[in-house]
C-alpha cells in the first residue's frame, strides 16, 4: 500500500461579484478556472506527514499526533490545519509524504490558500481511502484556515472550490449555506490581468476590514430588530441610522449593503445573458470597494483605468481581499484576446512590466485525478 500514488488536486476561484460579503452572511457568486494547485501523495507507514511544496522550495514535516497550531503561521499550517480538521471530523488520516506544486499566482486574489487546502484534503482522504461530503469538506478547510493559518475568512473560496459545477457559477447564500448554479453564457469572456501589487491575509487588513463590520453591527443591532450581521441591514436601516456610525465604519456597512444587492443583479444578468449588465456591476463593485471599503490600491485602479479605456471591455474590477493582486474583465468571447492585449499594452506603458493574464477557462471542482 505505501508505494500506490494519489494525485488531486483543486482549481482557483474567481469571484465574479461579492467581494467581502461572505464574513457579512452575504451572497457571493464565485466562479472556477482551470489553474491548479496539485498533490501528490504517497502513503508513510507512520504517523508523520512530510510536505514538500515545488513552488516555495520548501520541505516541512510534522507528526499526526501533535497538531498544535503555530502562533507565526506559514504555508505548513494550512496544511496542518486541514489535516487536524479531518481528525475531528471522525477521518483516520494516515502518514503521508506530499508533493505540492502550483500555478496559481500566490497573492493574486484567487484563492491560493483554499486551493491548497481543498487539494491537500482531497489527497488525505484517498490516501485514508475515505471521503466526505463536498459541502462538509469546504466548512472543515474554512474552519482550519480560521484556526491554523489565523485568517477569519468567509466560506465563499472553499464552497466554491468544493461544490461549483463545470461552467457554471455558485449563487452562494454565505448565511443558509444554500446555492443555486448558472451555467455562464457561451458568449462571454472573463480574463485576468494581474497588478504585480501583492498582499498577505494575515497582516492585519483583511481582519481589520471584518472587525469593523462586527463594530458596526454592535452599534446598530440595539436599534435594528433581529440585526445579527450586515446582510440583515437594508438601505433604508442603515441610512436613519447613519449617525450612530463613525465615517468609515458607514462606508464599510454600504458597501456590503449595495454588495450584495449587486450580486443579486449580476445573477439574474447572467441568466438572461445580458453581457452589458454584467460589465456595469463589476465596474459598479469597483468603485464602491476602492471609495468605501478602502482595499483597493494604485496599482489596481491603474489597471482598472487600463481597462476601462478599452471600448472592447463592459466592466473591471479588482477581485480578493484587495491591496494588489488581479483585476478581473468582462468581454464578448470574440473579442477576449484582443481586449486581453490591449490591457497587457496599456499597463505595460503605465507600470514598466508586462503583466500576467489568464483567461478564465471552466474546470471541474476538487477532485482526486486518478480515481
Amino acid at each position: 500500500m505505501s508505494d500506490i500514488l494519489v494525485y488531486a488536486s483543486a482549481p482557483a476561484r474567481v469571484n465574479i461579484i461579492g467581494e467581502h460579503s461572505d464574513y457579512n452572511d452575504g451572497l457571493v457568486l464565485p466562479t472556477n478556472t482551470a489553474i491548479f494547485t496539485r498533490v501528490q501523495a504517497k502513503r508513510r507507514e507512520d504517523r508523520v506527514l512530510k510536505v514538500r511544496s515545488s513552488t516555495l522550495d520548501d520541505t516541512q514535516s510534522f507528526t499526526l499526533d501533535d497538531l498544535r497550531p503555530n502562533p507565526t503561521p506559514t504555508w505548513i499550517e494550512y496544511v496542518k490545519g486541514v489535516a487536524a480538521g479531518l481528525i475531528g471530523a471522525g477521518i483516520k488520516v494516515r502518514g503521508a509524504e506530499l508533493i505540492i506544486e502550483s500555478n496559481i499566482p500566490l497573492g493574486a486574489g484567487l484563492s491560493s490558500s483554499a486551493s491548497l487546502e481543498l487539494s491537500v484534503a482531497k489527497a488525505l482522504l484517498a490516501v485514508a481511502g475515505e471521503s466526505i461530503d463536498a459541502a462538509e469538506l469546504a466548512l472543515l478547510c474554512q474552519h482550519a484556515e480560521h484556526d491554523y493559518a489565523g485568517v477569519h475568512c468567509g466560506v465563499m473560496d472553499q464552497y466554491s472550490l468544493a461544490c461549483a459545477t463545470y461552467g457554471s457559477a455558485l449563487l452562494l447564500d454565505c448565511r443558509t449555506l444554500q446555492y443555486q448554479q448558472v451555467q455562464l453564457p457561451e458568449d462571454i469572456a472573463f480574463f485576468l490581468t494581474d497588478s504585480g501589487a501583492r498582499h498577505s491575509l494575515t497582516d492585519g487588513e483583511y481582519n481589520s476590514r471584518a472587525a469593523e463590520c462586527a463594530a458596526a453591527v454592535a452599534i446598530l443591532a440595539p436599534a435594528v430588530p433581529g440585526m445579527k450581521n450586515l446582510r440583515d441591514l437594508s438601505h433604508e436601516l442603515l441610512a436613519a441610522n447613519k449617525a450612530a456610525l463613525n465615517a468609515a465604519q458607514y462606508r464599510r456597512c454600504r458597501h456590503v449593503v449595495t454588495e450584495i444587492q449587486r450580486v443579486k443583479d449580476t445573477f439574474a444578468a447572467l441568466e438572461r445573458r445580458d453581457l452589458h449588465k454584467v460589465g456595469s456591476m463589476l465596474s459598479a463593485c469597483h468603485k464602491s470597494l476602492r471609495d468605501d471599503y478602502a482595499v483597493s490600491c494604485v496599482e489596481l485602479d491603474a489597471l482598472v483605468e487600463c481597462a476601462d479605456s478599452c471600448d472592447l471591455i463592459l466592466g473591471s474590477r479588482m477581485v480578493g481581499a484587495g491591496f494588489g493582486g488581479c483585476v478581473l474583465a468582462v468581454c464578448r468571447k470574440d473579442d477576449a484576446l484582443a481586449a486581453a492585449a490591449h490591457v497587457q499594452a496599456s499597463y505595460l506603458a503605465v507600470s514598466g512590466s508586462r503583466p500576467w493574464q489568464h483567461l478564465v477557462e471552466p474546470t471541474h471542482p476538487a477532485r482526486v485525478e486518478n480515481e
